[in-house]
C-alpha cells in the first residue's frame, strides 16, 4: 500500500513537470499501433455486421486485457530486479495514462498564438488536437472549441485514469498502473474506431460502449467533486441535470457542462466536420463571454479536482498500511 501511494504521487508529478516526452515510445502509440493494424485485418476478413461486431468484441477484450497484463508483467519484471525500480517503471506507466500536462500544452500554445494575433497559427495548431474544421474559424470559436477540449478531455484523460489507478491501489496483485493502462486502452480504441462513420459503426461498436461505461461512474464522481469545489453545488448540479443529457454522449456533456456551469459560461452551438455542420447541444447559461481567463480557469478547477483526489487516496492508503 504504501509503494502505491508512492507510485500515485510519483506518476502525478511526472506528469505535471514532464509530460510525454517527445520521441520516447508512449504505450498509447503502442496501443495505437495495434489497433490500426488488427482493424485493417478486421475490415479485411469481416464483410457484415454481425462477423465485424465480432471482431470489434475480440478486439477491444484482447487489447483491454492484453494492456493491464503487459503492464503488470513489465512491473513484476523491474520488481524483480529491484523494488525501486519497480516503483519507478510503475510511475512512469501510470504517467503516461494521465495527459493534464499534455491538455495544458495544447490550449496554452493555442491561446499564446491568439494573444499574438495570429489567428491563422492558432487554427494550424488546434486542428491537431480537435476534429471539427477549424480554417474559418474566428477567435470566438477557437476559444469555445480550446474550452470544450479542456473540460471533454478533463474527465477521459485526467480524471478516470487517477480513478482507475486509485481503485487498482486498493485490489490485491493489480496496483495503480494496472488498471490505468486497460483503461487507457480502452479510451485508445474508442478515439480511433469508436465514432459513428460508416466505416466502423459496427467494428467500433463494443470498444465505445464499454468506454461509455468505463467513464460513466468517474465522469459523474468528477461532476460532484468540482461542484462542491466551486461551493454552489445544488446550483451547479442543478444546470448540469438540466443540460448535459442533451448531449448524446453520456459522459462528455456532463464533463461539459460542470465547467460551463461553474464558469458562468455557455458550450455547444454548431460546429462544422469536413464540410457538414453538426449542431451541438447549448450547456450552460451565457452569463460570461467565453475568455482566456475561462481556460485557464478549467485547468485548474481540472488540477484541484485531480489534487484532490490524489490526496484522499494517498491519505487512504497511508491510514490502511497503519492499521
Amino acid at each position: 500500500m504504501t509503494s502505491s501511494s508512492v507510485v500515485l504521487i510519483l506518476a502525478a508529478s511526472l506528469d505535471y513537470f514532464i509530460g510525454d516526452p517527445w520521441n520516447w515510445i508512449h504505450p498509447v502509440q503502442v496501443m495505437g499501433w495495434f489497433i490500426s493494424r488488427l482493424t485493417k485485418l478486421a475490415l479485411q476478413y469481416c464483410h457484415n455486421s454481425f462477423t465485424q461486431r465480432l471482431a470489434g468484441i475480440a478486439l477491444t477484450i484482447f487489447l483491454v486485457i492484453g494492456s493491464a497484463i503487459v503492464g503488470a508483467l513489465i512491473i513484476q519484471c523491474a520488481v524483480w530486479l529491484h523494488p525501486i525500480l519497480g516503483i519507478l517503471v510503475e510511475s512512469i506507466l501510470l504517467a503516461s495514462c494521465f495527459a493534464a500536462k499534455s491538455l495544458r500544452t495544447a490550449a496554452e500554445t493555442v491561446l499564446q498564438s491568439l494573444k499574438l494575433t495570429n489567428i491563422n497559427e492558432a487554427r494550424s495548431i488546434l486542428s491537431n488536437f480537435v476534429g471539427r474544421d477549424t480554417q474559418n474559424l474566428t477567435s470566438q470559436e477557437i476559444l469555445r472549441a480550446v474550452l470544450e477540449t479542456v473540460t471533454e478531455n478533463a474527465t477521459d484523460g485526467v480524471m478516470a485514469p487517477l480513478f482507475y489507478a486509485i481503485i487498482g491501489s486498493f485490489v490485491p496483485f493489480f496496483g495503480p498502473a494496472t488498471l490505468a493502462l486497460a483503461y487507457k486502452a480502452s479510451s485508445t480504441l474508442d478515439s480511433m474506431i469508436g465514432y459513428r462513420e460508416a466505416t466502423y459503426i459496427y467494428l467500433g461498436w463494443f470498444s465505445a460502449r464499454l468506454e461509455d461505461c468505463l467513464t460513466w461512474f468517474p465522469c459523474r464522481l468528477t461532476v460532484i467533486t468540482l461542484a462542491l469545489l466551486s461551493g454552489k453545488p445544488l446550483k451547479v448540479i442543478k444546470i448540469c441535470q438540466r443540460d448535459a443529457p442533451k448531449d448524446l454522449s453520456p459522459n462528455s456533456g456532463w464533463s461539459e457542462c460542470v465547467y460551463a456551469a461553474i464558469l458562468g459560461v455557455q458550450m455547444g452551438g454548431t460546429n462544422w466536420y469536413r464540410g457538414v455542420a453538426k449542431i451541438k447541444p447549448l450547456l450552460g447559461d451565457a452569463i460570461n463571454p467565453i475568455t482566456f481567463n475561462s481556460v485557464k480557469g478549467a485547468l485548474q478547477l481540472t488540477r484541484y479536482s485531480f489534487l484532490l483526489w490524489l490526496g484522499g487516496a494517498t491519505s487512504l492508503l497511508l491510514l490502511t498500511v497503519k492499521r
